[in-house]
């Protein structure tokens, strides 16, 4: 089995939250701003350069949400070629933009960013992190819907 470890932000405002268009060997969705972590590079900092990266807005954390973990089947990854199970370990934190301006990655797994209403969710077209990160912002008794 392999082993993915990765960082998120999830950033809401008002009744907004920033998301990132994930676009990769023909899957896409929605997704929180986040991604790999480098070796050595800690999860915090993995999340503020991923979410610079993918959508050229700085922000600080406000705090750990919580910690998802789920398995994908060998037959469900996105090579295939990999003929063993993804163990993904999805570290999400909470933040806030400081400054920059929305622009897209170039040359990455995203094609956009957008700020998109917290009702529209679930007819978005978003990968499990978004639900996930949402259930556990509420389980802590953080609101969003």
């Amino acid at each position: 089995m392999d082993i993915r470890v990765a960082a998120y932000a999830l950033i809401i405002e008002g009744d907004r939250i920033l998301l990132a268009h994930w676009n990769e060997r023909g899957r896409s969705g929605w997704t929180l701003p986040g991604g790999g972590i480098d070796p050595g590079e800690d999860p915090a900092a993995a999340a503020v350069r991923e979410i610079l990266e993918e959508t050229g807005f700085r922000a600080e954390l406000d705090g750990l949400v919580g910690i998802d973990s789920i398995v994908t089947p060998a037959e469900r990854r996105l090579d295939p070629e990999v003929t063993v199970p993804l163990h993904s370990i999805r570290v999400i934190y909470r933040a806030h933009i400081t400054g920059g301006e929305l622009t897209y990655e170039q040359d990455g797994s995203t094609d956009w960013a957008a700020w998109h209403s917290l009702s529209e969710i679930n007819s978005l077209g978003t990968v499990s992190l978004v639900p996930a990160a949402l259930r556990l912002l509420r389980d802590a008794g953080n609101d969003p819907r």
